[in-house]
């Protein structure tokens, strides 16, 4: 949350889903990619439920409250609840998660799947140090 509030008041940062996302429907599934491009620093939103996840192309870093994973494409794994991450994007990704839902409206989805509520922060030095590190990983 704290990297999130000294975002939001840095020039030029977009807000809210500014990245071109994709809505899918399953029988009780929903589907939601999202392309992020190369150079990207992005604060996910706070999820309430396990979900299984994908990056399907590309690669980032990403900062979690257990430490900092290094994701090639392809690769998948599942959010825990509570989970909020910051990406650093190596090269043009997309991410996808799927959640499971009756429902189709997607204001309603958010409102199921994604938490208002915080959950204990990072340092802004742990955030510093994690940018540090994740440039390294940039290709040359």
């Amino acid at each position: 949350m704290d990297i999130q509030e000294k975002m939001d008041k840095a020039p030029g940062v977009m807000h809210g889903n500014c990245f071109p996302l994709q809505h899918q429907f399953g029988e009780g599934l929903y589907v939601r990619s999202i392309f992020m491009p190369k150079g990207a620093l992005i604060v996910s939103k706070i999820h309430k439920y396990a979900h299984p996840y994908f990056c399907m192309k590309g690669s980032c870093s990403v900062l979690t409250d257990e430490g900092v994973l290094h994701i090639k494409a392809p690769f998948h794994d599942i959010t825990k609840p509570g989970t909020k991450r910051v990406l650093y994007i190596h090269e043009d990704c997309v991410w996808a998660t799927v959640h499971s839902t009756k429902e189709t409206d997607l204001k309603k989805i958010e409102d199921e799947i994604i938490s208002k509520e915080e959950i204990p922060h990072m340092e802004v030095a742990k955030i510093n140090e994690f940018l540090t590190e994740a440039r390294k990983h940039d290709a040359p």
